[in-house]
């Protein structure tokens, strides 16, 4: 992938220099779950021990809060290889390329494209969606319109998954800018829409197509980046396509040992997978990316 001396992005949010600590994980988990813990009356008491419990700490001197918040570890305390810089300017780049494809795009379509930041960060870290672990992979959280990614995950999809290759890592972050997508076009406010009330089965399917169109969408900036930037070499898609079977549900049950259950499946099988991200890359048509109305 020829990407060094590309445009870098400015919303590249730099957080590795900040290591933070898991407790944060109790409080976030605590918070998402408040909703479903005020419909029941076992619920309501538990939350009532646990306010009253909170309290008494605190006439105790002890505040949970602070115990809580993620931990930082000083900056000097963090080295980066020259290996690290080079994908933090990598990613830089790619980043960069997503805005310049997306805004044209947006504009097509009478609409502006608003840009999202990009977060580095190490082990874990808080967002508006919660506090995360880097075993979690790339993420992208529509409360704060921020994509995250620990840069060790590409060691892992070389080591673990076995998807090598830059222009796979370059799936990887056009994947979770294709959510951003979503989230302005408002296809995710939609599927959050329909997945209310729904059982477990059919909140996955919905999820499957929402991740589909995510990988067709990355497909669509791997067509511009091509086809504008000259970006691709020879071998590039191969390693796209090897990085979007690698993850799919399939690949990933059967990896974990455990048999292959379609019911559980959140993101779609390896070929599904494949076969989306390279109907973006064919066509690079928005409209080609409708998963939900081609959903059988």
């Amino acid at each position: 992938m020829d990407w060094k001396g590309g445009r870098r992005s400015d919303n590249v949010e730099d957080r590795r220099d900040f290591s933070a600590a898991g407790a944060g994980a109790g409080l976030g988990l605590l918070l998402r779950l408040l909703p479903f813990l005020l419909q029941t009356k076992f619920g309501r008491g538990l939350l009532l021990v646990g306010v009253l419990g909170y309290f008494g700490l605190r006439f105790l001197g002890i505040d949970l809060l602070n115990l809580a918040a993620p931990t930082a570890v000083a900056p000097a305390q963090q080295k980066f290889s020259a290996q690290d810089q080079e994908l933090v300017d990598f990613v830089s780049v790619v980043l960069a390329n997503t805005e310049d494809t997306w805004t044209v795009l947006f504009q097509q379509m009478g609409r502006q494209y608003q840009k999202p930041k990009l977060v580095l960060f190490r082990n874990g870290v808080s967002s508006a969606c919660g506090f995360a672990q880097s075993a979690m992979g790339p993420f992208y959280c529509p409360g704060d319109n921020k994509l995250y990614i620990d840069l060790s995950f590409y060691q892992d999809m070389k080591t673990k998954l076995g998807a090598p290759g830059d222009f796979a890592q370059a799936y990887v972050i056009a994947h979770e800018v294709g959510h951003h997508v979503q989230n302005l076009l408002g296809v995710a406010a939609k599927v959050n829409q329909l997945q209310q009330g729904k059982d477990k089965a059919a909140v996955n399917r919905l999820s499957v197509l929402q991740e589909l169109q995510a990988d067709c969408f990355a497909g669509i900036w791997g067509h511009y980046a091509d086809k504008n930037f000259r970006m691709i070499e020879d071998g590039d898609l191969e390693e796209a396509l090897n990085a979007a079977s690698a993850i799919g549900d399939d690949n990933l049950q059967q990896q974990a040992g455990g048999r292959i259950r379609p019911e559980a499946f959140t993101h779609g099988t390896s070929k599904q997978r494949m076969e989306w991200f390279k109907r973006g890359m064919d066509t690079g048509d928005v409209k080609a990316c409708n998963t939900f109305n081609t959903a059988r």
